[in-house]
């Protein structure tokens, strides 16, 4: 499948791959702040964003699509910036074909599979009655039954589109519910990727914990960890300067 992308900048290449729920525009203050040194591929995963719909979604299939586009492109080799389950995408990729990347970010994110975390989240989403919802205030408002916190709503709601017929997400939710257990597991290749590789971790995460460190070090041997004070998952969001400078000064080292 070839995604949908946005291309900025001029340079060496970095791919940027957005997190579960979100799109390329999520990655937007990193795209900026890089584009004036590299030539930044943003793109909208498999059943996100602007990108076409499935029924299947796994990280095999995430890390063909992201193959096929860039082969598409013709730019080679590239790094990669992966948030969340884009960090995932990244590793999948990366290990399939450690000869393309020259190097690997991965924020708040880790090769290993973790317990279910978004059942607010789904509760929400299905809660909001698409056929009768006037406004993106009012999908707040049922979201608000489920996700107390406003910042996550605000989140979700960036993918809430108006369409000549109506709301509708811009995720495909029933794709997206229906294969969560492959989206929360590992990475499923094997093997090493040897380049240099960046884990960044948000302080206040349990997302990449002591525990991770020998699974992190088998797949990646040369991977070097910084930690941003005072955020948690959404690190890039939070403190976007501190992770922005971390990333460019780890690309142009």
């Amino acid at each position: 499948m070839i995604l949908h992308y946005q291309l900025t900048g001029s340079g060496p290449a970095v791919v940027l791959i957005h997190g579960l729920f979100g799109s390329f525009e999520n990655l937007g203050s990193i795209a900026r702040a890089l584009s004036d040194e590299f030539q930044i591929i943003n793109i909208d995963v498999r059943n996100h964003g602007r990108s076409a719909q499935s029924d299947e979604i796994n990280y095999p299939l995430l890390a063909a699509d992201l193959a096929e586009t860039l082969a598409q492109l013709q730019i080679t080799p590239y790094a990669i910036v992966g948030h969340s389950m884009g960090g995932k995408i990244a590793m999948e990729y990366a290990l399939h074909h450690p000869e393309a990347v020259s190097r690997l970010v991965l924020a708040d994110i880790a090769p290993v599979s973790y317990h279910p975390r978004h059942h607010s989240i789904f509760a929400g989403l299905n809660s909001v009655d698409l056929a009768t919802v006037a406004s993106r205030a009012e999908a707040d408002k049922q979201l608000a039954v489920h996700i107390h916190e406003a910042g996550v709503r605000q989140f979700l709601l960036k993918s809430l589109d108006k369409t000549d017929d109506g709301f509708r997400w811009r995720f495909n939710l029933a794709a997206l519910q229906t294969h969560y257990a492959e989206l929360i597991s590992a990475p499923q290749a094997s093997g090493q990727f040897a380049g240099p590789a960046l884990f960044i971790k948000g302080s206040e995460s349990d997302y990449i914990l002591p525990e991770h460190r020998p699974l992190i070090m088998q797949h990646f041997p040369a991977a070097q960890a910084k930690i941003i004070q005072g955020t948690g998952h959404w690190l890039h969001a939070e403190k976007p300067a501190a992770f922005n400078k971390l990333v460019r000064d780890f690309l142009l080292s």
